[in-house]
């Protein structure tokens, strides 16, 4: 197995920091190893301790390496969050051979136009999605490569985050022993796992309810036109079920995933279970009908947060169906909850790969897939086989810089 056969992504999260190994051959991407630890120092998908992250990015990692036995250098790392922020731009550039043929310099310089745009200072550019190619003036071309014109230009998409945010989460990375290959953004990866090319065409919302926040993308006309980010999501809910019962987080989350239904009506009253009560030594019974009695009034919330901040954007009568994917929608009957509180066309999204057939999974494959697809840098893979380097000691090593790998990454986009 060589190295140029790995791609390794990293998916960090609120509940869980995920990694997942991903093979290539011919064409096609085989998942040989995941790891996931529980996510310490992130609150709400923002990274609130740094040094927690670290450890909990080492756990993960190790995890993935034990599987495997390869040790991990490099990882696509995906980014969302409430900073991420959309904006078109447009670029122009005259075609530079003397034959007019328009060749990969010609769309490196037009996609390198793209990206001269104002930003505040605390904004930078950390992705760029080309919508759709024009030779002097054709419009509708996705790959301009070996046509001839005099004028090649670029409509895209241009993805800007907050420096702060962007930095810390590099810095938590590479103080963890990895070198980054590249950040993607998570709604792409997502979009791209689960969403089929008519469903982006025609208008679809795809919901990724994590642990602490939920994750809007939506796609229209092919190409992701907005996103955004609403602070709530599974967390909540075990919240609700420990102060309805009265027990601990921990209690509270395995009750949650063992006993939990999202709607009172496919739940039943004579499923039991003991819950050890905050304050007292004795167990309290209690039926899956007064569980799925908490869980729905939350899940119906956080659905119909999801329409009103659809209908915000301006996208609501646009929208001709919702994919969901992320932990949270694992949970028994959000399925037809969904359909109704949303009043639309619903389904759930699950990766098709052994191993990781489960919506928490999604970003993280999709990211591969992304990578497979887009990114074709070399160097692209970031594992070794000979033992794990001690992880102080990559740090001393030279990293590429955010300018570096971006100019990289997307150097052979088309």
């Amino acid at each position: 197995m060589s190295n140029n056969d790995l791609i390794v992504s990293l998916d960090i999260g609120t509940s869980k920091i995920r990694v997942i190994i991903g093979e290539i051959s011919n064409g096609a991407i085989n998942i040989i190893g995941v790891g996931s630890a529980d996510s310490d120092g992130i609150r709400k998908g923002a990274i609130v301790d740094i040094d927690q992250t670290v450890q909990s990015i080492r756990n993960a990692v190790d995890h993935a390496e034990r599987m495997v036995g390869i040790g991990i250098s490099e990882v696509y790392v995906g980014i969302s969050g409430n900073h991420i922020a959309l904006q078109s731009n447009h670029g122009v550039v005259a075609v530079s051979n003397e034959d007019r043929e328009i060749g990969e310099e010609d769309i490196e310089r037009v996609l390198q136009a793209a990206k001269v745009v104002a930003l505040p200072p605390e904004r930078e550019i950390i992705g760029l999605v080309p919508k759709q190619f024009l030779v002097d003036g054709l419009a509708g071309i996705q790959d301009p490569r070996g046509m001839i014109g005099v004028r090649l230009e670029v409509e895209c998409t241009i993805i800007t985050g907050t420096k702060a945010a962007v930095h810390n989460l590099m810095r938590c990375v590479e103080k963890a022993g990895l070198r980054i290959s590249g950040l993607i953004l998570m709604s792409l990866a997502s979009g791209m796992m689960a969403l089929t090319k008519d469903e982006k065409m025609m208008g679809t919302v795809l919901a990724d309810i994590g642990a602490g926040s939920t994750t809007l993308a939506i796609f229209e006309s092919g190409s992701l036109t907005a996103v955004s980010t609403l602070p709530i999501g599974g967390d909540y809910v075990t919240s609700d079920i420990c102060y309805g019962l009265k027990t601990q987080t921990e209690h509270a989350e395995k009750i949650k995933l063992k006993y939990g239904c999202a709607r009172t009506d496919d739940s039943a009253e004579d499923v039991k279970f003991k819950v050890m009560r905050v304050g007292s030594n004795m167990e309290k019974e209690f039926s899956q009908l007064d569980l799925a009695n908490i869980i729905e009034p939350r899940m119906q919330e956080i659905f119909q947060m999801i329409r009103q901040e659809v209908k915000r954007l301006g996208y609501h009568d646009k929208i001709n169906g919702y994919v969901l994917t992320g932990g949270s929608v694992s949970l028994p009957s959000v399925l037809p909850l969904a359909q109704i509180e949303l009043e639309s066309n619903v389904r759930i999204a699950v990766p098709d790969y052994i191993g990781v057939r489960d919506p928490s999974f999604s970003s993280g494959v999709g990211m591969i897939q992304y990578v497979t697809k887009y990114v074709r840098t070399r160097g692209a893979v970031g594992t070794k086989r000979a033992t794990k380097a001690k992880v102080g000691n990559a740090s001393a090593a030279p990293k590429p810089g955010i300018v570096e790998w971006f100019k990289n990454m997307f150097k052979e986009f088309i």
